[in-house]
Order: structure tokens, then C-alpha cells, then sequence
């Protein structure tokens, strides 16, 4: 490829398929039981949702300086012209660690060629737009082509999504103790969305089933050219109602391009099990 494509793990892509796209991954670190893991790498999504639901609260830290370091060298090295689309600044602080290790790297090499930018994306939103990248970057096009294509994509991809329990984007900050006291008291389901890279309460829905209907409507009011775009779907740990939804908007958009994967450790880790997010454009496929 012309161009090599980085991403984190918070991207929510599995192995095969960053494997399958040439895609290099920068994994975030989980904390639990006293013990650190590398999203995706030595540790899966399903240990850390069945150790949410046992009561555990573990904990991320975003990609390593020296890890960033490494991997920026050996691609100086090569000559390789790369880009590193990042986990939103919003998010994490893995984005300003990668832009300190790319000054410090092109002090060292400063012909290398290497982009960094701030997707304001999370989970397959960010994988959308990564995949996207790697598209463009199979084809051969140059740097400054894919980096602005990518822009436009992350520009207009929409994150809508709900989560099980409140307690969980509690726990990480998200949401304050009393929106979430008394959204598991009334059994209210948060819709979501992320704005400027930031999550965003947009509804709140009485019922788990009212909550995908409602995300259907969200989108035929958001997205564009729905049945002739690549969509995504990530979910904690529910398969079956992700599944679900994404019949729903075969039935109601014709789309044939539906990404189903979980919600990666390091997301999930926040999210908490049964998590659903749905991920689209809301302006032409380019």
C-alpha cells in the first residue's frame, strides 16, 4: 500500500478483519483484578463484560508514549508514509500522546511522512471511517487523498446508541450519579449520541423495546442514502438484539452493507454489557 493506516483498538475492529485491510492497531490498556491487559490482543470483550456484571469495575489507559514511539520509528525506517487515525480527544488522551511521539520521531526522521488525526469517532463509527482509509490506501492513493476523505467521513458519521445501565457511564464519568440513580430506578433507556467527539444524552425512552424503533427513526432522519452506504453496528455482549436491528433497517433502508462486531474491551469497559450503538453518514457516501 501507498500509504499505511493506523488505528487503536477503541475502533472496535476485530484481528481478521485489521489483518484482512492492512491495517496496523495500537491496543489501549484494560485494567482489572489488579492485572493490566492489551485491548483485543490478551484480553477479549467477554471477560470484561462477565466480570461487569460480577460487579467488577475495570478500568483503561490509552495507548503507551513508548509504544507510539516504536511503531513511528520502525515505519520512519521503512519510508513509509502513514497515517494514524486516532480515538476521539474526547475520549481518551490517546491522540495527544500520538501527536508528542510524532514530533519527536520526525525530529529524528524528518522526512517521514506521517499524518495524525483526531477522528472525534468511537467504536465502529471510528471503524467505519478507518476501514474507509484502508479502501482508499489499497487503491493506491496518495496521503493528503485518504486524509481528507477520512475527514469527510468522521465529519458526518453519526453515533446513536444505548446503553443497559447508567451505572456503568457512571462509573467512568459520563453521566452524573443522579441521571443514572434515577435511570435505573425508572427504568429508562438513554439514547445517546456523540457531538464534537463528545457523548451527548440526546432522549431518554421508558422500555428496552421502544429504544430500537426509536434508533430507526433517528436515523431516517439523520442519515443519507441509507440503502447505498456501509453501516455499523456494535453491541456489549447482545448479538441477538443487534441482530435485530440490523433486520429492522434491512426491512426499512434496504441496506446491504451492515458491520455487526462488539464493542471492543477498552469501549466496553465504559459502555458496559448491552450496549447497542448504530453508526451511518449523515451526507453522500464518497
Amino acid at each position: 500500500m501507498s500509504v499505511r493506516i493506523i488505528a487503536d483498538s477503541a475502533c472496535d475492529l476485530p484481528t481478521s478483519v485489521m489483518e484482512e485491510h492492512g491495517i496496523t492497531r495500537l491496543s489501549l490498556t484494560v485494567h482489572l483484578d489488579g492485572q493490566d491487559y492489551k485491548d483485543g490482543e490478551t484480553i477479549q470483550p467477554k471477560e470484561v463484560y462477565d466480570a461487569m456484571r460480577n460487579g467488577k469495575a475495570p478500568k483503561t489507559s490509552q495507548v503507551s508514549p513508548q509504544s507510539f514511539k516504536e511503531l513511528f520509528e520502525h515505519f520512519a525506517r521503512e519510508g513509509q508514509d502513514c497515517l494514524y487515525l486516532a480515538f476521539s480527544s474526547e475520549l481518551s488522551g490517546t491522540y495527544q500522546t500520538a501527536k508528542m511521539m510524532q514530533q519527536e520521531v520526525q525530529e529524528t526522521y524528518p522526512d517521514f511522512n506521517l499524518q495524525v488525526v483526531d477522528t472525534h469517532c468511537a467504536s465502529l463509527g471510528y471503524g467505519l471511517v478507518v476501514l474507509r482509509a484502508a479502501a482508499l490506501a489499497k487503491k493506491g492513493k496518495s496521503l493528503d487523498e485518504i486524509k481528507e476523505l477520512s475527514t469527510y467521513h468522521f465529519e458526518h458519521m453519526e453515533h446513536i446508541f444505548t446503553v443497559d445501565d447508567l451505572e456503568y457511564l457512571k462509573r467512568g464519568g459520563r453521566v452524573s450519579k443522579a441521571a443514572a440513580f434515577f435511570g435505573t430506578m425508572l427504568k429508562i433507556k438513554p439514547l445517546l449520541h456523540v457531538e464534537n467527539g463528545q457523548l451527548i444524552p440526546l432522549e431518554k425512552i421508558r422500555g428496552a423495546k421502544k429504544v430500537l424503533k426509536r434508533m430507526t427513526e433517528v436515523m431516517e432522519e439523520r442519515g443519507v442514502d441509507l440503502g447505498d452506504q456501509p453501516i455499523a453496528i456494535s453491541h456489549g455482549d447482545d448479538l441477538e438484539r443487534a441482530e435485530q436491528l440490523a433486520e429492522m433497517i434491512r426491512d426499512q433502508f434496504g441496506t446491504k452493507d451492515i458491520h455487526i462486531h462488539q464493542v471492543g474491551a477498552s469501549v466496553g469497559a465504559h459502555s458496559g454489557p448491552g450496549t447497542i450503538a448504530l453508526f451511518f453518514l449523515n451526507a453522500p457516501y464518497k
